[in-house]
């Protein structure tokens, strides 16, 4: 049977540039996420929405279905002095802070004299992604997990709620 929309799927993948691995969590912690909520690329829900648990396969995704195409605008030159103490050079990666407080990764495309031609688009956008996936699982989605969208395999403990004494933890941190 095919994989529902907000069923929760476990999955295990490797993703290639060409013949180049640029992401891969086999041996590791498995892809937890709600199908049909948009929390993985287009292209990889797609690929993987006839398939059921044990499935294994290869999915390719366009790069209009993964990262989407480079965009030009987001190309921004920036007053060299802003990098002081930073060996500059074409291909480097750095990384800063958004508007949001969210980390943003950059890579410097062009060192001029007076400017650096930055590029703020996805490190993989404008590349066709071939994945290899293993499905481990897929479950229906409780409650909970319906109302917040966030699967019980990705929430986090609460710092607050205590592991000892009682089973209800601690008090008003949203501990149960």
């Amino acid at each position: 049977m095919a994989i529902q929309d907000n069923q929760i799927v476990s999955i295990e993948y490797e993703v290639k540039d060409g013949d180049k691995v640029v992401d891969s969590n086999f041996g590791g912690a498995p892809l937890v996420f709600m199908f049909g909520k948009e929390q993985i690329i287009p292209g990889l829900e797609s690929g993987i929405s006839s398939m059921n648990i044990g499935d294994k396969g290869d999915v390719l995704v366009s790069a209009d279905d993964a990262y989407g195409p480079v965009n030009d605008e987001a190309f921004q030159e920036v007053p060299k002095d802003q990098f002081t103490g930073i060996d500059l050079e074409i291909g480097l990666t750095l990384y800063g802070q958004d508007e949001e407080g969210g980390t943003v990764q950059v890579d410097v495309k062009e060192v001029k004299e007076e400017t650096v031609v930055l590029d703020f688009n996805h490190p993989l956008a404008g590349k066709s992604l071939m994945f290899s996936v293993v499905i481990n699982n897929i479950r229906d989605a409780s409650a909970e997990e319906l109302v917040t969208g966030v699967p019980q395999e990705n929430k986090k403990d609460d710092e607050c709620c205590s592991t000892t004494g009682s089973t209800s933890g601690g008090t008003g941190c949203g501990c149960n």
